[in-house]
């Protein structure tokens, strides 16, 4: 297996990137390629020990910024995330993961690889912690605006994605909404509901956030707008949390001989809220593997989401997903 990693991605670029290629290519026994601008990479991979016989190096000039936009791209024709996934469709690879610019990487991925035939729109999903285990939550980022048919599709790929990488046999479908009621919610929402009731999936209705964390869905799917700012909530209120336990924990004497008692439970607590454990979201819908992290993803993310893009291919989730999306006659 290769997997290219877009080594101009994150917000400290190269670092993570190169750092985790180390990591990975020699944790999990595969090849990584590297891609971006040769000169500055083979002078920061020499800085790094171990073996490094497993990485490879392909040069692109060019990066993407955050803030660039399809005509920004479009001027950077060399750009890091254009040529590894060149590298990709020419089969010398097997999967791509960035750290990169969510837009971009969504207008890169179809253009380079196209959508899974029947496909509407593709859509990140990843894996949250809830209550006694994980669920799966799609669109988080890629597509602000949707239409009804969207969310349906979205949750087709949630239940493969749940069956491929989380291994539930049938996962409970729920719908994001203010409300549990049938009839709550926006416009999106009510006209959702009664296409994913004669789905044929095992759609358990509405369901509200409280409902996500307690585990009550497995799958649970919404427009990319409010996914995103679900996830960024999240993820920012398990950061306070941690830092308000670390804060108390140290202040005193006492406090401090409890938290070394309850540091098993503690570090399992961190492991779990942690985002970097899981690294990256796969684009799902898009005919090739394609993963997506945060820009502000240190090493060990970056290896967590090579992890991922190495399981789904290990898994062969594109295979699954190729089959549940059906072209339409």
């Amino acid at each position: 297996m290769t997997i290219v990693l877009d080594a101009m991605g994150s917000d400290d670029r190269p670092d993570p990137e190169v750092q985790a290629a180390v990591t990975a290519s020699n944790a999990f026994n595969e090849t990584i390629i590297l891609v971006g601008n040769a000169e500055e990479l083979e002078t920061k991979l020499n800085q790094i020990p171990g073996d490094k016989s497993r990485v490879r190096i392909v040069h692109a000039p060019e990066a993407l910024d955050m803030s660039d936009h399809i005509v920004d791209a479009r001027a950077k024709k060399q750009n890091s995330m254009r040529v590894g996934m060149e590298l990709v469709k020419a089969g010398e690879a097997d999967a791509f993961v960035t750290a990169g610019n969510t837009g971009m990487a969504m207008y890169y991925a179809r253009k380079t690889f196209g959508d899974i035939p029947g496909l509407i729109r593709p859509c990140l999903g990843t894996i949250f912690p809830v209550k006694n285990g994980h669920a799966v939550v799609l669109d988080i980022g890629a597509n602000a605006e949707c239409r009804p048919e969207f969310l349906v599709q979205f949750a087709i790929m949630g239940k493969v994605f749940s069956q491929t990488m989380l291994g539930f046999a049938n996962p409970r479908i729920g719908l994001l909404s203010n409300g549990e009621e049938e009839g709550k919610g926006n416009n999106l929402v009510r006209e959702t509901f009664p296409l994913l009731a004669e789905s044929g999936l095992n759609f358990i209705g509405n369901v509200e956030g409280k409902e996500l964390f307690e585990g009550m869905a497995d799958v649970v799917v919404t427009d990319g707008f409010t996914g995103n700012v679900m996830l960024k909530s999240t993820e920012a209120v398990a950061k306070l949390i941690i830092d308000i336990l670390k804060e108390e924990l140290m202040s005193s004497f006492r406090t401090k001989l409890g938290a070394l008692l309850a540091k098993p439970a503690f570090g399992k607590i961190q492991k779990m809220l942690d985002p970097a454990e899981t690294g990256a979201a796969p684009l799902l819908g898009i005919n090739a593997p394609v993963f997506v992290g945060h820009g502000r993803s240190d090493a060990r993310a970056m290896v967590s989401a090579i992890r991922s893009a190495k399981q789904a291919i290990d898994n062969h989730l594109l295979d699954e997903l190729r089959k549940a999306i059906q072209p339409s006659a």
